[in-house]
C-alpha cells in the first residue's frame, strides 16, 4: 500500500514543482492564510488517485474538509500544500502530506517536498526514512544545546491575546540554541525525526497539518504530545514533538506559570 501512496504523492509532487516560483492565482482563507489554484488542483488529483486505488477508504483533505465522517473507519488525511504561503513566496518549505489511519490510529504517513526532493516515510513499528535511508532524532540530552521549529497560527495577526505565544517563544529562545520558523507543520515534524530540530512546538493546527509527522517522527524514536504531557489528539490547540531527552524541559519552557 505504501508504494501506491508515495506515487501518489509525487504526482502531486510535481505539479507543486511545476508551478513553482510562477504567477499564481492567490486568494485568502483569513487575513494571511492563503490558498492557490494549485492547492485545489493538487487536492483534485490526489484524491482522484486515492478514490481509485482506494475507493472504501474516506478522506480528509485541507481544502475540501468534511466534519462528519467516522473516523473509527480508515481515513486518509491529505494537505495538498503544506506551507502555502512559503510556495506562493517562493520558499522551497512545502510539502504533500498524507496519512492513513485506522480506528483513529496512524498506519502510514508521507511527507514528500519536491522542491528539495525530500521523501520521509513511516509505516506503524517499522521505522521512519527519508529518500529510502533511515532516520533517527537528535541525541542532544539538554535544552540550552537544541535547536527548536515552531510555527505560529494564522490568527495571529487577528487575536488580541498573542502575549501568551509572545512569552512561550521567549522562553524558548532564552532556553535554547535557537529557534526557526519555517512556515510548514508537516516538515517542521520530519526535520525533528531526522535530527535537524531537537524539538518542535505550535499551535492552531488541524488533522492534515501533523498527521503525516507525527507518526514519521514517533517511528524515528521521537515523542509526540499535548501541551500538558499527555497523548496528542487532533483536539489539542498546542502539538509538541522532540526527541524524547527534552521533552520534558520543552514543555516546561512552554508552560507559563
Amino acid at each position: 500500500m505504501i508504494s501506491d501512496l508515495i506515487n501518489i504523492c509525487k504526482k502531486g509532487g510535481e505539479i507543486i514543482k511545476d508551478n513553482f516560483d510562477k504567477k499564481l492565482d492567490v486568494n485568502k482563507k483569513s487575513t494571511i492564510d492563503l490558498v492557490t489554484d494549485v492547492d485545489y488542483f493538487v487536492e483534485k488529483v490526489v484524491k482522484e488517485e486515492l478514490n481509485k486505488q482506494f475507493p472504501s477508504v474516506e478522506i480528509i483533505a485541507e481544502e475540501s474538509a468534511l466534519d462528519n465522517i467516522e473516523k473509527e473507519k480508515p481515513v486518509f488525511y491529505l494537505d495538498p500544500i503544506d506551507g502555502t504561503t512559503n510556495f506562493v513566496h517562493g520558499f522551497p518549505f512545502v510539502a504533500v502530506s498524507l496519512a492513513y489511519y485506522v480506528k483513529n490510529s496512524a498506519e502510514i504517513g508521507i511527507v514528500y517536498n519536491p522542491i528539495m526532493e525530500e521523501l520521509f516515510t513511516a509505516e506503524k513499528s517499522k521505522g521512519a526514512f527519508l529518500n529510502g535511508k533511515a532516520i533517527k532524532v537528535s541525541s542532544t540530552d539538554k535544552m540550552i544545546n537544541s535547536l527548536i521549529g515552531t510555527g505560529f497560527p494564522y490568527s495571529i495577526v487577528e487575536r488580541e491575546d498573542n502575549e501568551v505565544i509572545i512569552q512561550r517563544l521567549r522562553n524558548i529562545l532564552e532556553n535554547s540554541r535557537g529557534v526557526r520558523r519555517a512556515g510548514s507543520a508537516a516538515l517542521d515534524l520530519c526535520y525533528t525525526a531526522k535530527g535537524v530540530f531537537d524539538g518542535y512546538y505550535e499551535s492552531g493546527l488541524n488533522p492534515w497539518d501533523v498527521a503525516a509527522g507525527k507518526l514519521i517522527l514517533e517511528e524515528a524514536g521521537g515523542c509526540v504530545s499535548s501541551i500538558s504531557g499527555g497523548e496528542y489528539d487532533f483536539n489539542d490547540s498546542w502539538i509538541v514533538g522532540s526527541n524524547g531527552l527534552i521533552h520534558d524541559d520543552l514543555i516546561g519552557k512552554i508552560n507559563i506559570s
